[in-house]
């Protein structure tokens, strides 16, 4: 008894598919068949609503980064204000620029020259 390859074998070469015929059959649109979406619809549906998870994740973590830069930005803005209001106070109430400010607006005061007396009484 003598096996003869069928005409689809010895079409395709047997089991071995050729990668020109890989390629040929991608480019007319025959590599997917629509017979294999109607055997794995369920398969090709979740792998497409992974795949649109997955860029609407990406999507998400992107803004969120950029929202993170621009808080860091804002912190840094308003540390340098606290400095800058901080400084200017401390150069406010400085006992030389205070007795500049009461001789610019002439309130007639005067810096003591001896410190306050500090009053002790007994209890007993």
């Amino acid at each position: 008894m003598k096996f003869t390859k069928s005409k689809k074998e010895k079409k395709t070469g047997g089991s071995f598919i050729r990668p020109a015929n890989i390629f040929r059959s991608a480019v007319h649109g025959r590599f997917i068949s629509t017979d294999f979406f109607s055997r794995h619809w369920v398969t090709v549906s979740l792998f497409v609503l992974m795949c649109v998870w997955s860029m609407s994740n990406g999507y998400e973590c992107k803004t969120s980064r950029e929202t993170i830069i621009d808080l860091k930005n804002e912190r840094e803005i308003a540390k340098t204000e606290r400095v800058r209001a901080q400084s200017l106070y401390m150069s406010r109430i400085r006992e030389s620029s205070m007795s500049e400010l009461v001789s610019r607006h002439r309130l007639q005061l005067t810096i003591q020259d001896t410190p306050p007396y500090k009053v002790k009484y007994n209890c007993d």
